[in-house]
């Protein structure tokens, strides 16, 4: 019989060929400032809480109280009066009325979308949002039109060709995750109210970092109030998981009646929760950590002549995927771990190293790494330089278009 799975072993290779296989690493230890002895610039641990000992503490303290895991989904018996307080402490800290906790980003992503929008609506996504917001778009059967990264009037464009949809609905990125840049919400807001359009922004990069208290990107641009709908994750700055929408008292009672991924999912464990919790706390007593987080990235972006970041997120734009990952490699060797970002998470071409910076980072891990990653850059640009041997070069051409080829067809 054949083997119908036969295809994989030759996808694979071509995967390969390409620079586009990826392999789990397996770390030893948590992951805080380093990993196994690296200086770690690929964590979204950005406020250093993952690893915090009253954080650690909570989740401990939880799951001895409530049980490892919650048994259910929240609407049968899975939610507890501690997934209830963390609700509340967030729509407290965002300043809505209620808000939903999912068990992860994405799954408040493309429950939400899918619940907000179906056949006969319109949704407006920005190129660059993030895979969930995509995924999110396709569950919900409307018609998804897409406008060029930040191009507002684009945006003001395709709303108006929309003008016969049901409800229309635009979202975006607040922080952009592979390239650091923030939406302009309030234009972005203004646009929408033109065409009686709901606003959802996915801030999952920007919440707990930028804005007053951390609140966000939209609170830090002075729309917060305009954003109809609000996701952000407990896993990136609170060092935890989960993700949540923030909103009015009947958007959260909606969601938790429609959004598939909440309705069918099985409620976040209560260690989740309890750590979620004393993690808003801790971003609450100690502001210093999104202050110095973020002053050590613009630290990182001058050091490299890179455009200020508007988060902790520092992208050096290498092209092409192997290239990346030699450089990647040029890093480890040199005691800093920074994962080579390749397609699909970004477009062909584009491949990165995308450097995030932590609170736990110290001055001398933002300057050893910028020096490591000018050494590799310029190491790069000989290796591109240097003549190639006549027989060398022949073998390299058949290689390359191997390479092309392969990557055309995946």
């Amino acid at each position: 019989m054949a083997d119908p799975l036969a295809w994989l072993g030759p996808a694979l290779d071509g995967l390969e060929a390409a620079g586009l296989r990826r392999t789990l690493r397996h770390r030893r230890g948590p992951a805080g400032r380093t990993v196994d002895g690296l200086v770690n610039l690929s964590s979204n641990d950005y406020l250093g809480l993952a690893t915090h000992p009253r954080v650690a503490a909570a989740a401990a303290d939880s799951a001895r109280r409530w049980g490892a895991g919650s048994g259910a989904s929240r609407l049968v018996t899975g939610s507890t009066a501690l997934h209830r307080e963390l609700e509340t402490a967030l729509a407290s800290w965002k300043r809505t009325e209620d808000a939903v906790v999912f068990s992860s980003g994405y799954l408040a992503n493309t429950g939400t979308i899918a619940a907000l929008a179906g056949p006969g609506d319109l949704i407006c996504s920005d190129a660059l949002n993030h895979a969930s917001i995509v995924d999110g778009c396709r569950l919900s059967r409307a018609e998804v039109a897409v406008y060029p990264h930040g191009n507002v009037a684009d945006l003001d464009r395709l709303l108006a060709a929309g003008r016969d949809a049901r409800r229309r609905l635009v979202v975006t990125d607040g922080i952009f995750s592979m390239d650091g840049d923030a939406a302009d919400l309030t234009a972005i807001c203004d646009t929408a109210a033109d065409h009686d359009a709901m606003v959802m922004v996915d801030d999952a990069h920007g919440c707990g970092v930028v804005g007053p208290d951390g609140r966000g990107t939209a609170a830090a641009q002075g729309c917060a109030d305009r954003v109809d709908v609000t996701m952000g994750t407990l896993s990136k700055a609170f060092g935890t998981a989960g993700g949540y929408v923030a909103g009015s008292v009947d958007l959260c009672d909606w969601l938790r009646n429609r959004a598939r991924g909440f309705v069918f999912d099985t409620a976040p464990p209560p260690a989740v929760a309890g750590a979620a919790l004393e993690s808003l706390a801790v971003s609450r007593d100690e502001p210093w950590r999104r202050a110095r987080a973020r002053d050590l990235a613009r630290r990182l972006a001058g050091a490299l002549g890179l455009p200020e970041p508007a988060a902790c997120i520092v992208p050096r734009v290498i092209g092409e995927a192997q290239a990346a990952v030699e450089v990647s490699a040029a890093m480890e060797r040199a005691g800093m771990l920074a994962i080579a970002i390749r397609p699909p998470s970004v477009p062909p071409g584009t491949a990165r190293l995308r450097l995030t910076v932590t609170a736990s980072h110290t001055v001398t891990d933002i300057e050893s790494a910028a020096a490591a990653l000018s050494a590799a850059l310029a190491s790069l640009r000989r290796s591109a330089s240097r003549p190639t041997p006549p027989t060398a070069r022949a073998g390299a051409a058949s290689d390359t278009g191997d390479r092309l080829g392969t990557r055309q067809r995946a």
